[in-house]
This record gives structure tokens, C-alpha cells and sequence, in this order.
């Protein structure tokens, strides 16, 4: 069996941690749902900062998040049908909120607020398990303070472990949830089964191209904005992957950096992919195949 060393002071915050609502094991409203569940929603409240930080915010102002039912699985280590089960479970308790962006896209996911509050004449009512509780100003700061066990800091991060050039270690798995999402990867790689080296590969440099520090990009000989290079590859779907895997196909010239052409390849996808399936029908209109 494995041994494992005590905690020592100067080690206590060392490491990344998940932060779960105290509220979710304490109050009695929330006794039904399960710990699954509540473990789910403590995944989801950390993702929050990546979207923020994205600007995922809609018209009205509030947050949402991506994270996919592969990613569920392999986080809570489940079937897919728990994980949809998980989901229901936290709508049902009105803790998050789900609602479809369009054929290609993935769902956006609303985290909602744990503390049932409300406005009234600029006081706030908080529901504790002993009754409602009138609270105002300075002591809903203590209180929420409390119980989301925030560490003097204004936001609620979650990952205390921070890499040398600055990005927090679970990011790079993040954006891989949004991707695998937008880009349908299982869907993919079942419908091109030889291709998914290919498949891998490409995430793999889409990953490393949105998680770069540096402040360019060179793309196609010529160096752009980081910043205008990542929006433009989180814009895309399957349909420019398959784009891409099929440009790479019918590809007859020499390549001699790849990895340079795939992300060309990827950054022209939205702007190119019509005209190259027009070409291509056109061609074979010509050729007499169609």
C-alpha cells in the first residue's frame, strides 16, 4: 500500500485545490443533493475564472462556462450516463443553468450563485438553516466570507499552483474541455478512425498556440498578435477541422514544417473553407464527377 507523508506548515499551500461551498454540506436545503453532485458544482465554480478571463459573458452580464460530458467522467469517474444524471441534479436544485448555442456549438453552462439572497430597500436576506437572517453591508461580506472560505483575495481562485511563465496548471486541461467540445473530437475521430493521430496532433498544437505566453505568433511568415490568433482558433468547430484534415489530404507539395502549415491551415479555416469547397466541386464538376 502506498505511504503518504504528514502535512508540515510550510507546505500547506503548496498544492491545487477544488473549493466546494461550505453552504452545500451545511445547509439543510441542499441535505438531498448528492456529494457527486456537489463535488461537480465545486469543478464548475473553478472554471468560472477561465471564462471570465475569456470574456465568456453574455448580453446581461453574467458568466458561463463550457465542460463537457468527457470531461465529467474523467473528473468525477463516471459513466456518461451518471454525468448526464449529475447534470439534471444540479438544474433540479437550480444551482446551474443550461441552454444551447446552435448546431456545432457546445452548451453554455450558467453557474448560478449558492447564497439565496434578496434585495430589499437596500437590505439583504440570507437564508440560513435557523431562519432568515437580516444582514446588511459589512456583515454579507463577513458572511459570504465565511462561507466560501475566501483567503483575503477578491477572487475565488481555486489553484494555488502557478508555472513559471505565469499560466495556472489546470488551464491548458480547461481549454481542452472547450475544444474537445467544440471540435466534437470523439465525434471526429469516429467518423475519420485513421486519422486520429492527426486529430490529437492538431489539438495538441491548438493547446499549445492558446496557452502561449508570448505576445506574437508566427503565422504564415508573418508575425501576429496573440491575442487576434487565439480568438480567431476559438471560433472554430468539427467543420473546419474536417476542413483541415481534408486540405492536409489533398495537399501534394512539399511540407517542410508542418506543424507551421496545420496552424496557417487553421487560422485561415474560417476565412477559407467555402472557397475550397467550391474549388473542390467545381474540379470535380470539371473532371466529370459529378
Amino acid at each position: 500500500m502506498q505511504m503518504y507523508d504528514y502535512f508540515y506548515e510550510e507546505q500547506s499551500e503548496q498544492f491545487a485545490f477544488y473549493r466546494i461551498p461550505k453552504v452545500l454540506m451545511t445547509e439543510e436545503c441542499f441535505a438531498g443533493l448528492s456529494t457527486d453532485a456537489k463535488i461537480l458544482y465545486g469543478l464548475f465554480l473553478d472554471r468560472v475564472s477561465l471564462s471570465r478571463k475569456n470574456r465568456w459573458i453574455d448580453a446581461s452580464g453574467r458568466i458561463y462556462i463550457y465542460y463537457t460530458l468527457e470531461s465529467i467522467e474523467e473528473n468525477i469517474g463516471c459513466a456518461v450516463q451518471k454525468a448526464i444524471k449529475l447534470l439534471k441534479e444540479l438544474e433540479r436544485y437550480r444551482l446551474i443553468e443550461r441552454k444551447k448555442q446552435g448546431q456545432g456549438k457546445p452548451s453554455a453552462i450558467y453557474v448560478k450563485n449558492f447564497l439565496p439572497l434578496r434585495q430589499s430597500q437596500g437590505e439583504t436576506y440570507e437564508n440560513h438553516s435557523s431562519g432568515l437572517v437580516k444582514i446588511t453591508g459589512q456583515d454579507l461580506r463577513k458572511s459570504q466570507g465565511n462561507n466560501t472560505e475566501f483567503n483575503k483575495t477578491e477572487e475565488n481562485e481555486t489553484d494555488l499552483i502557478v508555472s513559471a511563465d505565469g499560466m495556472r496548471s489546470d488551464e491548458r486541461e480547461e481549454y481542452r474541455a472547450y475544444f474537445e467540445e467544440t471540435l466534437e473530437v470523439p465525434q471526429m475521430k469516429a467518423q475519420h478512425p485513421f486519422d486520429e493521430g492527426m486529430i490529437d496532433e492538431i489539438l495538441e498544437l491548438i493547446l499549445d498556440t492558446v496557452c502561449s505566453r508570448r505576445e506574437t505568433m508566427l503565422i504564415a511568415g508573418e508575425q501576429r498578435p496573440l491575442g487576434v490568433v487565439k480568438s480567431r482558433l476559438m471560433k472554430l468547430d468539427s467543420g473546419h477541422l474536417a476542413y483541415v484534415l481534408d486540405a492536409l489530404k489533398h495537399n501534394t507539395a512539399d511540407i517542410r514544417n508542418i506543424k507551421q502549415y496545420i496552424l496557417a491551415t487553421l487560422y485561415n479555416a474560417p476565412l477559407t473553407i467555402n472557397n475550397y469547397y467550391t474549388t473542390l466541386v467545381s474540379h470535380d464538376m470539371a473532371a466529370g464527377k459529378i
